[in-house]
């Protein structure tokens, strides 16, 4: 399964959140000489991608390729204050290399990702949920936000 997940991690949020904006930066005939005031988002992004991919790993039992989903609900670490840690994690990364290169196009591609992550939760994530996990998920989104965290941690009733 280690391998699966390392799979999943390299052709998911790798290819997402490094090749592609670094690619379009270093193409971008439009960007500007940028601000390494981009390396804080990037890092924390860094930090909040790795940190929710052990998860699914460990907790979940399973990766974060739609191919291979979690076996478990992942309701830990980032995951008891927002339902959808990893994608914020990625657009932090993607407004990082934005503000790094000073590159328009990268702006507009974390926009366009932001908006492409929202619909897959909502039309794939949220009713493949629904269905797998029934109550356990319901009680999960009746108390944990999707996009904006909250201050109290959730903690599932056992």
């Amino acid at each position: 399964m280690f391998l699966r997940a390392l799979l999943a991690f390299l052709m998911v949020p790798v290819v997402v959140a490094g090749i592609v904006p670094f690619t379009i930066a270093l193409y971008d005939p439009f960007k500007s000489t940028g601000s390494l005031a981009g390396i804080l988002p990037l890092a924390i992004g860094m930090a909040i991608l790795l940190w929710c991919v052990r998860d699914f790993y460990v907790s979940g039992k399973g990766t974060l390729a739609p191919w291979d989903p979690p076996n478990n609900l992942v309701t830990v670490g980032l995951y008891r204050f927002v339902r959808n840690p990893m994608y914020v994690g990625v657009i932090l990364i993607l407004s990082g290399w934005a503000i790094l290169t000073g590159s328009p196009i990268v702006a507009g591609f974390s926009l366009f990702m932001s908006t492409a992550f929202f619909f897959r939760v909502k039309m794939h994530e949220e009713p493949w949920a629904e269905r797998i996990f029934a109550a356990e998920w319901q009680n999960y989104k009746d108390n944990v936000p999707r996009w904006l965290p909250q201050l109290k941690a959730y903690y599932p009733e056992q």
